[in-house]
């Protein structure tokens, strides 16, 4: 006979013994088997000690009771207990049963979880000094919350706009316009935080803070306003610099650490949660400033730029350099290069290799990730995902997707990206061929109306879509502003577009800049665009006249390379060193440039 049929059969013949509920006695004989166990429960002494341990633990079962867990063998088999006085289970918190012999013995207590109508007895046992001082330390934890979560969540209960508020620091200073100057002791933590991951600026403060090569500039600058922000801020006011600045996104402003620059004697007009008129507002507010001539532009996106050659074009062809690090940014001047309107020369820092292979891919490579965990909390694995476009923000972001299990599709116009996207092992698609399968849209192209209302239309239900390129205009997110689509605010920039037919998509940021918008970025990354930009503008503004004329350039090799080695000290990393046999064999100068212009890393 199998082992199986046995089993079966020895569970046939012990089942048909088994009382049901109402059958059951009150004293129903339910004693260990011969090797002390009762079915179904753990050792009796272990059992013991632990009701013993806990005086609020009470039978899993009381007599009476029909459960599968009061499975018994043959009373014929069972020990003989020893003789005691019956006593109410209520009282003393476990079971009775009877012997055979009329003796009554204790059942096993099991130790029972303590549910929340039971915090009575948590209540009694701390000290009265225990109590406060567990309440003060929650007290103190919920006070000191505005971390860098308290910037994405922006869960302050005041409406009123910046705008009709009169601040002033504690110096007595209102030249500013931000959301509470009350943060700014919380905003100062954070960019002590972002200067440990800050090395190269931290070291070109002490390099140059002697010589103040900036000195008598004055810098109007137009980025994200974050902690890594205020380290480049005020590095280059250590240099010399006098700043105003203004946020080049309405989402991604830190409201602490704007508080903090405000504090600190910067003129900033930012918050978190602009709108556009505010946007523009806090630009003319950096800017229009009586008595106050701006001589340098540090640009991210060009809105700057752009509004001080159309509102103020006198201003404009005083400026001596103007330093841009963005794709739509860079766009933009070239293409007032082109027209033979730009009186000013200008940095491309968006295409320096400590930005581009830097910033644009391993930034992006990190956030993508974090942004969409932080609005969404959705599982990457399995996911079908399209990039469009494969640039080195789209290759950061398809990296990050595909090592977290993703399926990735890739859209592209260039040949020669497409190429490499197909040799990194991701599948070529136009967008039209998956958009009804995807689970996730990301864009990262600089274009605009990348994702149109006819893709957003056949979209299955749930799909998140969202944009990593900087400007808002790669989805086609006016188009859904339509009576008969119902926006539905989920969480701070997570919103549902809802179909009449009930179908949703999750629409993050309401298409700007996700990982900006929605989270945070990697300090150290940062800190190389930041040192860029930092030599960029000193470039620029001690450049002799005729050096740079009124075009586009690219930072020098040379520099590239001195950011770089600003940042190695950072991995205890050692540079080789060429032999002069060496350098002359290679026609290099020892201490480089190492590559040539064209070479593209």
């Amino acid at each position: 006979m199998s082992v199986q049929v046995v089993a079966a059969k020895m569970a046939e013949v012990e089942l048909k013994d088994v009382p049901t509920g109402k059958d059951l006695p009150a004293e129903s004989p339910l004693t260990p088997t011969s090797e002390g166990k009762s079915l179904g429960r753990n050792d009796p002494h272990e059992a013991g000690s632990s009701a013993a341990a806990s005086p609020t633990a009470e039978p899993s079962a009381k007599a009476g009771e029909g459960s599968l867990g009061l499975l018994a063998p043959n009373p014929a088999k069972m020990p003989q207990a020893s003789a005691m006085k019956r006593s109410d289970p209520q009282q003393n918190g476990g079971e009775a049963f009877v012997n055979r012999d009329g003796t009554v013995a204790e059942a096993p207590r099991m130790k029972k979880i303590q549910f929340a109508d039971q915090k009575q007895e948590f209540n009694k046992r701390p000290s009265k000094i225990g109590r406060r001082s567990l309440s003060r330390s929650i007290s103190q934890s919920s006070t000191d919350s505005y971390s860098s979560a308290a910037s994405y969540t922006d869960s302050s209960d005041d409406e009123t706009s910046p705008r009709d508020k009169q601040q002033k620091n504690s110096k007595g200073n209102g030249d500013f316009c931000i959301k509470n100057i009350k943060q700014a002791d919380f905003g100062r933590r954070e960019i002590e935080i972002a200067e440990q991951e800050m090395p190269a600026l931290m070291a070109l403060r002490k390099r140059a803070q002697g010589e103040k090569p900036l000195a008598g500039a004055k810098v109007v600058g137009c980025t994200h306003i974050t902690a890594q922000t205020a380290v480049l801020m005020e590095t280059l006011s250590a240099l010399g610099a006098q700043c105003r600045w203004a946020a080049c996104n309405i989402y991604s402003t830190q409201n602490e650490v704007a508080a903090a620059l405000a504090e600190g004697g910067f003129s900033v007009f930012a918050w978190k949660g602009e709108s556009e008129d505010d946007f523009w507002w806090c630009i003319d507010r950096c800017v229009n400033v009586e008595g106050w001539q701006p001589n340098m532009i540090l640009d991210d996106g060009g809105d700057l730029t752009h509004w001080i050659y159309k509102k103020y074009p006198n201003m404009f062809k005083k400026i001596k350099g103007i330093v841009e690090e963005s794709v739509t940014g860079v766009h933009r001047l070239y293409q007032l290069s082109k027209a033979g309107k730009l009186c000013v020369p200008a940095m491309n820092v968006n295409d320096s290799v400590t930005k581009q292979k830097f910033d644009n891919l391993y930034c992006c490579r990190e956030s993508i990730l974090d942004g969409l965990k932080r609005t969404t909390d959705v599982m990457f694995g399995g996911k079908q995902v399209v990039v469009c476009g494969y640039g080195e923000v789209g290759k950061g972001c398809c990296a990050a997707l595909k090592a977290m299990g993703s399926i990735v599709y890739v859209t592209e116009i260039d040949p020669i990206c497409a190429l490499q996207a197909c040799m990194d092992g991701f599948r070529l698609v136009k967008l039209n061929e998956v958009i009804r399968q995807v689970d996730i849209v990301i864009t990262c192209t600089g274009n605009k109306n990348v994702v149109v209302r006819e893709y957003l239309d056949r979209m299955k239900n749930g799909c998140i879509v969202c944009n990593m390129g900087h400007s808002n205009t790669e989805i086609d997110v006016a188009s859904l502003r339509t009576p008969e689509l119902t926006w539905e605010r989920v969480r701070s920039q997570v919103d549902h577009v809802i179909w009449p037919d009930g179908k949703r998509i999750v629409l993050l940021a309401e298409g700007r800049l996700l990982n900006l918008s929605c989270s945070t970025v990697p300090t150290f990354v940062l800190s190389i665009t930041a040192t860029t930009q930092a030599l960029a503008l000193i470039e620029l503004y001690n450049a002799p006249e005729g050096r740079y004329k009124q075009d586009v350039y690219l930072l020098p090799k040379k520099m590239d390379e001195y950011v770089a080695s600003l940042h190695l000290p950072t991995f205890d990393a050692h540079l080789t060193e060429l032999s002069d046999e060496q350098a002359k064999y290679l026609g290099l100068n020892k201490n480089g440039p190492f590559k040539p212009n064209y070479y593209r890393y």
